[in-house]
């Protein structure tokens, strides 16, 4: 099973849908917010797909709640967009709710960088910014699952 993840699109929604032109087998889209216009757009496009979504810090007057907790796969997933748990500043408090919740993967934003970490037998994967061509992919495999950070030129 393959999941997308696609985070800060600020105003990029092309950037978007050449992400999901480039994974047609992916079953499930995770959107980790800052351009829920831009995700929204695009969502005529996933009509055969699982779609999650939470708000950015710059996503004013949204619905998306601010964080969610997702099950696919048997994997259990935190996504949040990052700025309430201020992964800035470190994965402190993203570490604390994704061990909290007991998920094995937390998904995360906010920062525009691509980055993958493990901490106390969790795995944190940020898959960057769309608006600078990254994003990311997770599979889930008969014996876990690999986050892999793809650039889209």
């Amino acid at each position: 099973m393959r999941i997308l993840v696609l985070s800060d699109s600020h105003g990029d929604f092309y950037s978007i849908k050449k992400a999901i032109d480039a994974q047609p087998t992916a079953e499930v889209v995770v959107f980790l917010g800052d351009g829920h216009l831009d995700f929204e757009k695009c969502k005529p496009l996933l009509k055969d797909k699982r779609v999650y979504c939470v708000r950015g810090n710059n996503d004013f007057y949204c619905e998306y709640p601010r964080n969610a907790i997702i099950e696919e796969g048997g994997l259990k997933i935190y996504i949040t967009h990052g700025h309430y748990e201020y992964v800035k500043s470190g994965l402190g408090g993203l570490v604390s709710v994704a061990r909290r919740n007991n998920c094995k993967l937390a998904l995360y934003g906010h920062t525009h960088i691509q980055q993958e970490d493990n901490q106390v037998g969790i795995k944190f994967f940020n898959p960057g910014s769309i608006r600078n061509d990254e994003y990311g992919v997770i599979d889930i495999v008969d014996n876990g699952f690999i986050c892999i950070g793809i650039k889209l030129r």
